[in-house]
């Protein structure tokens, strides 16, 4: 029996909202996000996009570049109503749902496909039930695996549905950019560009020894991606929601700095329980309390596994500019969701940064040794 893997990814999910019960919004710039002077990105309709705004930019550099845009402070608690809908319609469907954000899942759809006239059929099915059910339009990538579903889902956007057949796989993704393998960012692009190496058909048929030049113990499993495997499976949950850390203060946090210094130590905890645990994660979570006892969270879901210490900062970093400090800060959190055992991963960072993992390795050694408390980050 042939294994089917479906992404569903959301289009636009935050603006389409907007736009669903705003329905005067339909066919304008919609920006979703903070809109404090520190407030990013989180979502922008495609009528947006043509303007150059995207996903985690500046807001301010977004009102240069589209100052006609309809700008509006994000409602997670709809679009989390919204999302668990979409979540069921995909259980319907498949009992092996991966959840990876409040927009996109994996599902195995294999033999399901014995139900419909093909498996593109049952891909159809799914987006047309979605649109029923929330107005909202999605798009499908089908592939035999998680990277080439993910990879075909992004392929033909908004409202569209790629597949990407077994016997063909290979071939079909051979003339793409390395870019395209989600984890090889510019140093790793630039790296193989020494070797002539531009496209995935290219990483496929290089020697070995010259990508262990480029990704270290990593090679084996980039020259896999571009030959089109990847055995990862579709999993409901793993033994852990999340792992994270959270603190409440003598006394509460009013400074910048003071709050940074409080949400860096939170991701060094964070970061060493992850890797303990030999896990890796997708969405990193902020969570305040402030003296009024008013909680928020706010999260991001990176393309990348998130797994050191400075990844997981850098991510927290972005949410802090969403979040409005207008008083003291009585309670910080950060923790990590949607996550995979580090050997699930087909990619890591690739050791970009070689120091970072060194760094993390040793800070873990104490870590472990003699216990979290011992040492912070500076």
């Amino acid at each position: 029996m042939l294994r089917w893997i479906m992404h569903v990814d959301m289009d636009a999910f935050f603006a389409s909202v907007e736009q669903l019960d705003n329905p005067s919004l339909k066919g304008l710039p919609v920006i979703v996000g903070g809109l404090s002077g520190r407030g990013v990105v989180s979502t922008c309709s495609y009528e947006a996009r043509k303007f150059g705004v995207h996903s985690a930019m500046p807001m301010h550099m977004a009102k240069r570049l589209c100052p006609q845009g309809i700008y509006i402070q994000g409602r997670m608690r709809r679009y989390k109503e919204i999302s668990d809908g979409i979540m069921e319609i995909f259980r319907s469907f498949s009992p092996l749902v991966e959840q990876l954000s409040v927009d996109e899942a994996f599902l195995d759809v294999t033999g399901m496909e014995g139900l419909y006239p093909d498996v593109v059929a049952l891909g159809k099915a799914v987006k047309n039930k979605i649109y029923e059910q929330t107005g909202l339009h999605a798009s499908v990538g089908i592939a035999p695996n998680k990277f080439l579903a993910k990879l075909a889902s992004d392929l033909d956007k908004p409202d569209g549905l790629v597949l990407i057949k077994h016997e063909t796989a290979a071939a079909f993704i051979a003339p793409m950019p390395v870019r395209k393998i989600f984890g090889i960012g510019k140093s790793a692009e630039a790296m193989l560009w020494q070797y002539g190496i531009d496209t995935i058909g290219k990483i496929a048929a290089a020697d070995i020894s010259i990508l262990q030049k480029v990704f270290g113990i990593n090679a084996q499993a980039v020259h896999n991606l571009a030959c089109g495997i990847d055995n990862r499976p579709v999993v409901n949950e793993t033994e852990a929601k999340s792992i994270g850390k959270e603190h409440t203060y003598d006394k509460d946090l009013y400074e910048e700095a003071d709050l940074k210094k409080a949400v860096r130590d939170l991701c060094g905890e964070t970061g060493w329980r992850l890797r303990k645990r030999k896990l890796i994660g997708y969405t990193v979570t902020l969570k305040v309390k402030f003296s009024s006892f008013k909680i928020i969270t706010r999260s991001i879901t990176s393309e990348l596994p998130v797994a050191y210490d400075e990844e997981i900062y850098a991510l927290a970093l972005k949410l802090m500019q969403q979040v409005r400090f207008t008083e003291g800060v009585r309670l910080l959190g950060v923790s990590i969701s949607h996550l995979e055992s580090e050997d699930a991963a087909p990619v890591l960072n690739f050791n970009e940064n070689e120091k970072i993992k060194k760094r993390n390795m040793a800070v873990d050694f104490l870590k472990n040794k003699f216990g979290e408390s011992i040492i912070k980050r500076g």
